[in-house]
């Protein structure tokens, strides 16, 4: 559900109409109007807000884009993204092989198996919505027959966010996309399932995560992440296995 922003008020002074409704978008941010994960209000609606064309709305949303402020994601919207901070000197390569994956699932199940938990004793209604957010993008992008990746990654740091600690946040933002196996690999034809019934089995453990940390059940959380995880590992890990004996 789009995020309602307040009535333009002030006098267009800026002279090119661009630059106001990047101007105007930027300050709801600054003021807390929209926060780090809400979907921003559709094309129509801004140009309603703001009395301006598409066109000119398109051009405010690519400037945003090129200055890191918002991403967008195709077929769901644009979304407030988290202002940068000082890199905490995690260098992550990039995952490239099956032994590359497994091992960041070790790290992952580690510290989102806690994360989770945390989630689940601190989550407010604002962060369970967030959470519902991500893991509906993810179902959309699927039944668009997009890459569902980056709605994956936002999931997780969805659920990194509700713990309210910062930098369960910034490790996985800086670990990125290596996160998420399926970037890499074709996880699907690795665990020999059909690309949907793969995904929607994944999409059943995270509304496992998701229902857990609703009804704030740290313990609950905690082992549907450790699980949803350790279920990713354990059919790569037999795939490795039997590519090796192949091989």
């Amino acid at each position: 559900m789009a995020t309602p922003l307040a009535s333009a008020a002030p006098a267009r002074r800026a002279r090119n109409l661009a630059e106001y409704v990047v101007n105007y978008v930027t300050e709801q941010i600054a003021s807390g109007a929209l926060k780090p994960g809400d979907k921003l209000p559709t094309e129509s609606q801004l140009m309603v807000t703001l009395s301006v064309s598409r066109t000119v709305i398109r051009e405010a949303i690519s400037r945003l884009q090129a200055g890191m402020i918002i991403e967008t994601r195709h077929g769901i919207g644009s979304f407030v993204l988290e202002p940068p901070r000082e890199k905490l000197g995690i260098d992550m390569v990039p995952a490239t092989t099956l032994r590359d994956v497994l091992s960041i699932l070790e790290l992952r199940i580690s510290l989102e198996t806690e994360c989770a938990g945390l989630a689940a004793q601190r989550a407010r209604p604002d962060d369970v919505a967030h959470i519902r957010t991500a893991l509906d993008a993810i179902e959309a992008t699927r039944l668009n027959g997009h890459d569902s990746v980056e709605a994956d990654l936002q999931f997780h740091i969805s659920v990194a966010r509700a713990t309210g600690n910062r930098y369960f946040v910034d490790i996985l933002s800086q670990m990125g996309s290596a996160l998420i196996p399926r970037n890499r690999l074709d996880s699907a034809g690795i665990a020999r399932a059909e690309p949907d019934a793969y995904l929607s089995l994944v999409n059943l453990e995270h509304e496992s995560i998701l229902e857990a940390i609703s009804r704030h059940d740290a313990e609950g959380a905690r082992a549907a992440m450790r699980m949803h995880l350790s279920n990713s590992r354990e059919r790569l890990r037999r795939a490795n296995e039997a590519t090796e004996t192949n091989g």
